[in-house]
C-alpha cells in the first residue's frame, strides 16, 4: 500500500484503487493509463511539480490529455513566473518518482492546484504512487485532501 493510498483510507473517502501492468517502453505515462484502464482521458488527470520565480514548490493537477498553462498556473499561485521542479528535487520532495508522484501522501503537503475541468467528473483518476496504480474520487474529496485550488490551468 502506497502512502497516496494510504491517506484516502484513513481519511474514510470512497476510492477504488486500479492498477495496470506499467511498461517501462511506454512514450507517455498519461496515455499508458488511458489505454490500460479503458476510462475516458479526460477523467485521468497528472500530478505536475512547478517551482515559483520565488523557489517554492506547487503541485498542479491537469488532465492526462491536457498540458499545464504556466502562466494561469503563476496567476493562481501569485507569483511573477512558475517552471517545471527539477525531477531531482520533485522526487525528494514528494517522495515519489516520476511518473508515480501522487498529490496524496507526499512528504511535504504542497500547495495544490486542481484544473477546474475535474468538476464536470463524479470521479476521477489520479496516480496512486507508483507507475501503474491509480485511486480513482470524486474531484471534492481530492480538494479537501489536498487542501486544494480549483482554477482553469490546463490548455
Amino acid at each position: 500500500m502506497t502512502p497516496a493510498v494510504q491517506v484516502a483510507k484513513q481519511a474514510g473517502v470512497v476510492f477504488s484503487v486500479h492498477q495496470y501492468e506499467h511498461d517501462p517502453h511506454a512514450a507517455s505515462y498519461g496515455t499508458e493509463a488511458v489505454e490500460k484502464l479503458g476510462a475516458a482521458a479526460d477523467t485521468i488527470f497528472k500530478t505536475l511539480v512547478v517551482q515559483t520565480d520565488k523557489g517554492e514548490l506547487a503541485v498542479t493537477i491537469v488532465p492526462v490529455m491536457k498540458s499545464l498553462d504556466l502562466k494561469a498556473a503563476a496567476s493562481t499561485l501569485s507569483a511573477k513566473k512558475v517552471r517545471m521542479a527539477d525531477k531531482s528535487l520533485v522526487q525528494r520532495t514528494t517522495g515519489y518518482i516520476l511518473g508515480g508522484v501522487s498529490p496524496l501522501g507526499q512528504k511535504k503537503q504542497l500547495p495544490t492546484l486542481i484544473d477546474s475541468s475535474a468538476e464536470k467528473h463524479q470521479q476521477i483518476y489520479i496516480s496512486a504512487g507508483r507507475r501503474g496504480l491509480e485511486i480513482a474520487l470524486s474531484p471534492g474529496d481530492l480538494v479537501d485532501l489536498c487542501n486544494a485550488t480549483l482554477s482553469e490551468i490546463s490548455c
